[in-house]
């Protein structure tokens, strides 16, 4: 019976072990929703064309993961005394989009991830077609961890809007502005849980327990005059 605990235990190790591996990117950190940052000095807008957000999303232990895209539809950065000093961007949720290199499941098809996660289940992107980001603060920043986005400098907080409910989050960026251009780049991790998304979250259903609750988001925003 001894034997026997020592595997189990020694397995579940390795399971908690395995299960830490699916983030690539720093959590960031969530709170209630905060008062946006005020516009001053001079407005760019967000060159959607050149603009993305990344996405990625796991099974439970980095198992199986998903990958794709978002489209901005709108937004702009407000650059006072050389800094970012507020701005905003619009989340086009229908334009959500799976990379088929992420599906490699003979009975799986990108479409039908995409589909899914439209549908109520998650996003609703007929009830939400739009998702957007708030900018509240941006300070400069001490330590960036090593799960950060290259060339972090700032921590970036702002009000982000998901399937109708907004959560302020706040995590590490690389924000380069210059005489002509703007751009904010990041890379972490949220639960979708905080924003109600709660679908495959339930570990008393074992089809649902395997689906991780985290998703890693990439943002390359950029603004021109």
């Amino acid at each position: 019976m001894k034997k026997l605990s020592v595997i189990a235990l020694v397995g579940v190790g390795l399971f908690v072990a395995s299960c830490t591996k699916e983030k690539t990117a720093e959590n960031a950190t969530t709170a209630q929703e905060q008062t946006v940052a005020e516009s001053k000095g001079e407005m760019l807008a967000v060159d959607t064309a050149a603009s993305v957000v990344n996405w990625k999303a796991f099974h439970k232990g980095g198992m199986a993961p998903r990958w794709g895209t978002l489209n901005i539809k709108s937004g702009d950065l407000s650059i006072d005394g050389g800094q970012v000093a507020a701005g905003n961007f619009v989340i086009d949720m229908n334009s959500l989009k799976v990379d088929p290199a992420s599906v490699t499941e003979k009975d799986k098809k990108p479409g039908d991830l995409e589909a899914h996660l439209k549908n109520p289940d998650f996003f609703d992107t007929a009830k939400n077609p739009t998702s957007e980001f708030k900018i509240t603060s941006v300070t400069d920043l001490k330590n960036a961890s090593a799960d950060a986005v290259a060339g972090a400098n700032k921590t970036v907080s702002g009000n982000l809007t998901l399937s109708g409910k907004t959560m302020n989050v706040t995590f590490p960026a690389k924000v380069d502005v210059t005489e002509t251009s703007a751009s904010i780049q990041a890379k972490f991790t949220v639960n979708r849980a905080d924003w109600g998304i709660k679908f495959g979250t339930s570990e008393a259903d074992p089809t649902e327990w395997m689906i991780s609750k985290d998703i890693e988001i990439a943002v390359d925003v950029k603004a021109n005059k």
